[in-house]
């Protein structure tokens, strides 16, 4: 039964047969049966389609609410003795993170945290949010402002400049009346919700927006317009230092936090976690 539940929160988050499949790693028709068996279960329907989507019903919604925090305690009773008797931490990162700078970073701590042992898991930072709060995911390190997320425990561990890569790598003539047009990432991000005033403060508008920050930098390589990437996306894809144009000194960043809940920072293992996170950030 516990399954069955945690598949109609995989639904309530995602909200698509597909994407909750993929995000509990079964098949979409485990998904089907799964709900199938919560209806008949309590003899009402939980989900409903809407276009290609799936949303949850009233009842779903009602059923969702009771069981979330049940979950999520039922997953703190045991996180405790797991860390603490076998060294895991099980992290939610960012993929712009991941795919970046933060695996040499992350290589780091481990080497001066070698009792531990880590599970890495990557996904967009509201998903990472919501798995932290669920209890799925121990810690997060995310993008993001903050200021919506109170119920955790979240830090600012740097600001990451953002750059323009320009189309082809051509020149950048930067419109003196009007805004530059450009690529980025899209309204979803947790990254483009911390920056996005800055944006218009800078005169720049986005023309297309993309599910990707790699995505919008390889776009602009190609010469589909300017692409508007953090400095780590375009250091990865070897972008010339000489070639992108730095906004860091112009106030655009986006902030690189680590997330947990109240409950779970205060274990040792996760202290330590992010202590050493700190550091080497600085170091860097």
């Amino acid at each position: 039964m516990i399954e069955n539940l945690e598949t109609l929160l995989a639904l309530s988050r995602t909200g698509t047969m597909l994407e909750a499949a993929t995000d509990l790693r079964v098949s979409q028709s485990a998904v089907s049966k799964r709900i199938a068996t919560l209806e008949k279960y309590y003899d009402r329907k939980l989900i409903q389609k809407k276009g290609r989507r799936v949303e949850l019903t009233q009842h779903g919604k009602q059923l969702v609410d009771k069981i979330a925090p049940v979950l999520s305690g039922l997953r703190d009773l045991f996180v405790e003795d797991v860390s603490a008797g076998r060294g895991e931490l099980t992290i939610g990162v960012s993929d712009a993170i991941l795919s970046s700078w933060g695996p040499s970073i992350f290589f780091k701590i481990k080497q001066a945290m070698p009792e531990v042992n880590f599970a890495f898991h990557t996904y967009r930072t509201p998903v990472v949010l919501d798995r932290v709060r669920s209890g799925e995911f121990m810690l997060g390190v995310c993008t993001g402002s903050d200021t919506l997320d109170t119920d955790l425990q979240s830090e600012v561990l740097m600001r990451e400049a953002m750059v323009i890569i320009p189309s082809a790598l051509g020149e950048l003539e930067w419109p003196k009346k009007g805004e530059l047009p450009v690529i980025t990432i899209e309204d979803y991000s947790g990254a483009w919700r911390s920056f996005r005033d800055e944006v218009k403060r800078l005169r720049i508008r986005r023309e297309v927006a993309l599910e990707s920050f790699f995505s919008v930098a390889q776009m602009a390589l190609a010469g589909f317009g300017h692409g508007l990437v953090p400095i780590g996306v375009a250091r990865t894809l070897k972008v010339p230092e000489k070639k992108m144009l730095n906004l860091g000194d112009r106030g655009l960043t986006r902030p690189v936090r680590f997330v947990a809940r109240k409950s779970t920072y205060s274990l040792p293992i996760v202290t330590h976690f992010y202590q050493s996170l700190a550091q080497a950030l600085r170091t860097t």
